[in-house]
């Protein structure tokens, strides 16, 4: 790109604060949004506003590896390198130099200039369409900082991955985090996970009475930057069990993907799918064909599939 020889120089260090209009009334770029390419000056200007992009499952900030993570731009569906994304991912081409920005309007906080990573330059994660919209692939680049220290994590997501390193960790059935805490935190839980949770909640009453102790897992897999929950494990049984609070074929097709996921972690002997109420034959046959017991309240207990391995 070609740039006047009259530009104004960057005279902005971390920590200062500046209007936002009248960073861009200085040194161009766009006047809204995230990701500010300048047509006036060589720079890339990003906004970033942490405590609101959380509540929507964006974790922008420092992560436990040293760089600033910083999510893309794309409201509606599967975000693409074009665009803002793509001025990103080539600023030392272009030769842009890339500036952040704590805030999106009003006063902005400078925190430093940084490059892309160049070994690891983004990922991929998920989150939600703006309004709650359903879930889509967003980018994620990894920042490296220019002239400032990288910092410890502050963001809930950060915060879990700075302290617990291990891949697979037992949780008490009373912490009620789940996939959507850090893939979508603002949305309120369906009707039907409310009864997931309270079938859940029912069951492990029940195997405590027979003198069995319950947990779950939260599961970090490598090269993961969000965790999966499994909804109860029985450790006695060797029972890993995923509850759906509907019987329906998708239900039935999910908790099937999600035992074969979870379970490639967690040691266990038995696979069950936890509804509240026996599914039609084609769906039992299902869950056996693919090595699911299946599991229903019924009667002062529970009805199985499997009634010579799981003696309830």
């Amino acid at each position: 790109m070609t740039i006047d020889p009259s530009e104004p120089a960057w005279t902005l260090k971390p920590g200062d604060t500046i209007e936002r209009k009248v960073l861009h009334g200085t040194f161009g770029g766009r006047t809204q949004g995230g990701i500010g390419p300048s047509a006036k000056t060589p720079n890339v200007m990003i906004f970033t506003d942490p405590v609101a992009g959380e509540k929507h499952g964006y974790y922008d900030g420092w992560m436990p590896d040293g760089r600033f993570h910083y999510s893309g731009e794309g409201q509606y569906g599967d975000q693409r390198m074009i665009s803002g994304n793509a001025s990103i991912l080539n600023h030392k081409a272009e030769g842009r130099a890339l500036r952040v920005f704590q805030g999106a309007r009003g006063t902005v906080t400078y925190r430093g200039e940084f490059v892309v990573d160049e070994e690891n330059p983004w990922y991929e994660a998920d989150a939600p369409e703006t309004n709650d919209g359903p879930l889509r692939k967003v980018i994620v680049f990894r920042l490296v900082p220019v002239d400032t220290d990288p910092q410890a994590p502050v963001t809930r997501l950060g915060r879990l991955l700075n302290s617990d390193p291990n891949t697979v960790d037992e949780l008490a059935l009373e912490r009620n985090e789940t996939e959507k805490t850090f893939v979508d935190p603002n949305r309120e839980p369906y009707e039907a996970e409310r009864k997931e949770a309270a079938l859940v909640s029912a069951f492990a009453d029940y195997l405590s009475n027979k003198g069995h102790q319950t947990c779950r897992h939260r599961i970090l897999p490598l090269g993961e930057t969000r965790p999966l929950f499994t909804d109860l494990y029985a450790k006695k049984l060797g029972l890993l069990v995923e509850a759906k609070g509907s019987v329906t074929r998708e239900n039935v097709r999910m908790a099937i993907g999600q035992l074969a996921d979870y379970g490639r972690f967690v040691d266990h002997t038995i696979r069950a799918i936890l509804l509240p109420s026996k599914p039609r034959q084609d769906l039992l046959d299902l869950a056996e064909s693919q090595g699911c017991a299946v599991m229903w309240p019924e009667k002062k207990g529970y009805g199985t599939t499997k009634p010579a391995v799981l003696p309830f």
